[in-house]
């Protein structure tokens, strides 16, 4: 059984939209003229979908794990990165969680999966996992359908299972943004929605300590965090500011008495 479908449940919110839809029809259907409480009942119900697809942390639209379960390990948490594998930056964080002890999950994207191959096998030849990330990260990725759901995730389950030899079974969507239609695609590939505890924003700061800081807020066992180690936004930030606040993190968990593994391996026999 895969990881999603040990936990696989529908959203009762979902399930209630599609019962707010149908009896709109019906309504209308028997008293025509009260078509614009039914109008008015269907679009507030889709505004309230929408909101949820940029809600990352938002588990209306189905499961979304945004901690580990209370029944990992107690001095257990998750560092997770995003965006990469990326030459200039993914190598030193590999060596600085190697340094630490640590392992972590890596939500890499597709194309630079097959553009860097070496790196996501040296991902996972250093003890960390690599997860699915979607094919091109793309800001138009909460507005895609099925099929091209699909076919993204699918593509990109192909290409980590080529350079890593190990099918991701989790996945996280860019930005946290997503849609309904995402939650039956992901069921079908058996892979499972992970957002995030916290997250340091090392993407758009300029400012190490305020990234680190970020995720030190209410630090504790069983939280999710991110990072990145994909291509800086050379403007705003370098690869400087993931690394020092990756740092002072781990610099804060061995203080602390923390440690770090991979989300599907704290999983592992915890997740009911």
């Amino acid at each position: 059984m895969s990881v999603y479908a040990a936990s696989r449940r529908r959203s009762a919110f979902l399930k209630a939209s599609a019962v707010l839809h149908a009896g709109a029809g019906v309504g209308v259907a028997i008293a025509p003229a009260a078509w614009p409480l039914a109008a008015g009942a269907v679009i507030a119900n889709h505004l309230a979908i929408a909101i949820a697809g940029i809600v990352p942390r938002c588990s209306l639209l189905g499961p979304n794990l945004t901690r580990l379960p209370p029944d990992a390990e107690r001095d257990v948490l998750a560092l997770s990165f995003d965006d990469g594998p990326d030459p200039a930056i993914t190598p030193t964080i590999l060596d600085r969680l190697e340094a630490s002890g640590a392992r972590a999950s890596f939500f890499c994207v597709g194309r630079r999966v097959e553009r860097h191959p070496e790196l996501a096998r040296e991902i996972a030849d250093r003890g960390h996992q690599v997860e699915n990330h979607s094919y091109r990260h793309s800001h138009t990725f909460g507005f895609l359908g099925p099929a091209r759901l699909r076919d993204d995730i699918a593509r990109t389950q192909d290409a980590i299972e080529r350079a890593a030899f190990r099918r991701p079974v989790l996945f996280r969507a860019p930005a946290g943004i997503r849609n309904l239609f995402l939650d039956p695609v992901l069921e079908r590939l058996g892979l499972r929605l992970v957002s995030w505890t916290r997250r340091g924003f090392d993407t758009v700061s300029r400012r190490p300590q305020r990234v680190a800081a970020r995720l030190f807020a209410g630090l504790a066992p069983g939280d999710i965090l991110v990072l990145h180690d994909g291509p800086p936004v050379r403007r705003l930030r370098g690869p400087a500011v993931a690394l020092q606040a990756l740092s002072q993190l781990l610099d804060a968990l061995d203080k602390r008495g923390l440690r770090s593994l991979p989300i599907a391996e704290a999983l592992h026999g915890g997740c009911k």
